[in-house]
């Protein structure tokens, strides 16, 4: 992003950028059946009407794709939430009245009426498609236009079913590959590897080839049978040769409109999920005064779960943890801490607000599983407990970013930070408390015991810390492990848990002769944990957690 542009066009600019290289990609796409496959008797003006219609169909599949692409995995709403917003709305229609509809209830039937938009955008570009395809794939049989057309019907609403059954609709963003200095003690990231477009491009040119074979093939016995009911071609012994030959180009047809929308998707998302630097040029006034003052408006005045926020955790989290642009972490720690404290403050926000979704579900599980007269009149309390801890888990790519970043930075501000701001703000302590939180409670879904520890651990007189609503969680926790072993919520627990460890492991690599000093003298909850009640969990097990890291670190 050039310093004149604001980082509310930046989603513009990709999506304008999208739709060249899709222009681009499909003129070479469309070349391959006009020359290999089966049209050479085709004059000039079909062949330039057909291309206008394939064109044409996918820029609807575009436009779908990119009202429907979300990085926040957004949940739709449920066929009993539909039918409960019809009868609501036929009866304000007879009676009159305001709406009286929660903001989550409508943004969930938004998102239930954009997937159903895409799945009928599918079936039109489906049709437009195989018609400018395979116009010339049935010159010498009978089959009519409706035939053509039902079987693109059919290939589109294959194709999109799959597409939502999947939710590739999620934007995934890039790994940042790094190289690290793992030794002596120094952690420093040294380079970042940074792959161009066309290496990012490339890189998903195999997997949609075999992706487009793949659902072509899934798509064509549904319209093979529709052939079979519209066309009497296949019993005549003349036209068998015919029948076969269509069937033939149908199907290589219909694969090459596959490949032709895997790459869009792919396209889409490698131009919608590049980093993008939310920083004024190298050398003008706006860098030397206030460079962080573009990624914390971005950060700030974006849309919860809007793509402009998502990209901005992203530089911000390359920045933390890379030295490609040392400059601008460097003015994370200016004099004041002003910048630090609000960089710190909105990445430990979403780490908090997952920790207190967990705690949520945890206690209605621990009510589901242990109340058994709960159980009897609600039994529908366990499917909601279940829903709330996968929404809870579900948002992993934004968490990860937040946690690497505030590890990178805490770490980093040993060596960096000049004029101590990450202490005096109380940030270090703020980070560690919520780190350690968080962790806590994504080990109790994954069935590990947080109450009680064992005799040898430390602290004064080898207290056993145990607390009623801890024990609580760890009842719950143990019925979700037994239950969920193997499962969705247990496979994203277990991602997340080892997110939290890194972080934490990397704050103690660069803090350890600081935080086993503490140790020694019995101090390390004054100086590393929260004053007042964490998250989750008690000060004191949040002590014996941040014991046990540093006696990994020996």
């Amino acid at each position: 992003m050039s310093s004149a542009s604001s980082p509310h066009e930046v989603v513009k600019r990709r999506w304008l950028g999208f739709l060249i290289w899709q222009s681009i990609v499909s003129t070479a796409v469309f070349l391959i059946p006009s020359v290999i496959l089966l049209l050479p008797d085709r004059t000039l003006a079909t062949g330039v009407l057909s291309f206008i219609i394939f064109d044409l169909s996918l820029l609807l599949l575009s436009v779908s794709l990119f009202l429907l692409s979300s990085p926040h995995p957004d949940p739709s709403a449920s066929l009993s939430d539909l039918a409960s917003v019809f009868l609501k709305a036929c009866l304000r229609l007879v009676i009159g009245g305001g709406g009286d509809y929660s903001l989550d209830l409508r943004r969930r039937v938004g998102r239930s009426f954009s997937k159903c938009f895409f799945l009928f955008i599918c079936a039109v570009s489906g049709f437009l498609s195989t018609t400018a395809v395979c116009e010339g794939a049935v010159s010498g049989g009978r089959m009519k236009l409706t035939g053509r057309g039902i079987n693109g019907v059919i290939f589109g609403f294959v194709y999109g079913v799959h597409y939502l059954y999947h939710m590739r609709w999620i934007l995934k963003f890039p790994i940042i590959q790094a190289i690290q200095k793992l030794w002596p003690v120094d952690a420093t990231i040294l380079t970042i590897i940074k792959r161009p477009f066309f290496y990012s491009f490339k890189m998903g040119l195999s997997p949609s080839f075999r992706q487009a074979l793949k659902l072509s093939t899934v798509a064509f016995f549904p319209s093979f049978l529709v052939i079979i009911f519209l066309s009497d071609d296949f019993k005549s012994r003349r036209s068998i040769g015919m029948f076969i030959l269509y069937l033939f180009n149908l199907y290589v047809g219909v694969s090459v409109i596959s490949f032709a929308w895997e790459l869009s998707i792919h396209l889409l998302q490698v131009v919608l999920t590049r980093r993008c630097c939310f920083a004024p040029s190298r050398g003008s006034a706006a860098a030397e005064t206030n460079p962080s003052e573009v990624l914390l408006i971005a950060l700030e005045q974006s849309s919860p779960g809007s793509l402009l926020k998502y990209l901005a955790y992203l530089d911000l989290c390359m920045v933390s943890e890379n030295n490609v642009e040392p400059w601008r972490r460097a003015a994370f720690f200016e004099e004041t801490g002003d910048t630090y404290r609000r960089v710190i403050s909105l990445c430990l926000r979403p780490l908090e607000h997952l920790t207190s979704k967990l705690v949520e579900g945890l206690d209605g599980l621990a009510v589901d599983k242990s109340d058994f007269f709960s159980q009897q009149l609600n039994p529908s309390t366990g499917i909601n407990v279940d829903s709330d801890l996968h929404a809870a888990l579900n948002d992993l790519q934004l968490y990860s970013l937040c946690s690497r970043t505030v590890a990178a930075l805490t770490a980093r501000s040993h060596s960096e930070d000049r004029y101590g701001v990450a202490q005096l703000t109380s940030c270090n302590v703020a980070v560690v408390s919520t780190l350690l939180s968080a962790l806590l409670s994504v080990e109790a879904c994954m069935g590990k015991k947080t109450s009680s520890l064992p005799s040898d651990s430390t602290g004064p007189a080898s207290i056993r810390w145990i607390t009623p609503n801890t024990a609580r969680h760890d009842i719950g926790a143990h019925a979700l492990a037994i239950k969920k072993r193997g499962g969705l919520i247990h496979s994203k627990a277990y991602a997340m848990a080892d997110i939290l460890r890194t972080s934490i492991y990397e704050i103690v690599y660069a803090f350890h002769a600081d935080m086993h000093a503490a140790l020694k003298a019995s101090a390390l909850d004054k100086s590393w944990v929260v004053a007042g009640k964490p998250l989750y969990g008690t000060r004191e097990i949040l002590v014996q957690k941040q014991g046990l890291s540093l006696e990994q670190r020996r």
